[in-house]
């Protein structure tokens, strides 16, 4: 039913990957660190750019969010797209 959407979804965790309202700055070895961190997040650009360029709707979620509302937005996109091929 939901196969060939091209619907991805990623939970992203608030330290890895630089959540706005969560993210910290470790004080041991930070610069090493503050490098690692912007590689991360600078890697989720890239791959959101890849998977839009090829077609794929991505999503981003953060690790802190309601997972109802989560599973509700997937399930919104989902059901868009299914519409959209019937559609086309």
């Amino acid at each position: 039913m939901w196969a060939g959407l091209r619907v991805v979804a990623f939970i992203d965790g608030c330290y890895w990957h630089g959540c706005p309202l969560h993210t910290t700055s470790p004080k041991a070895n930070a610069r090493w660190w503050r490098a690692k961190l912007d590689d991360n997040i600078a890697r989720d650009r890239w791959a959101d750019t890849v998977l839009t360029s090829r077609g794929w709707r991505v999503l981003r979620f953060w690790e802190h969010e309601d997972p109802d509302r989560v599973v509700s937005k997937i399930r919104y996109e989902l059901v868009e797209r299914r519409d959209t091929e019937k559609r086309g």
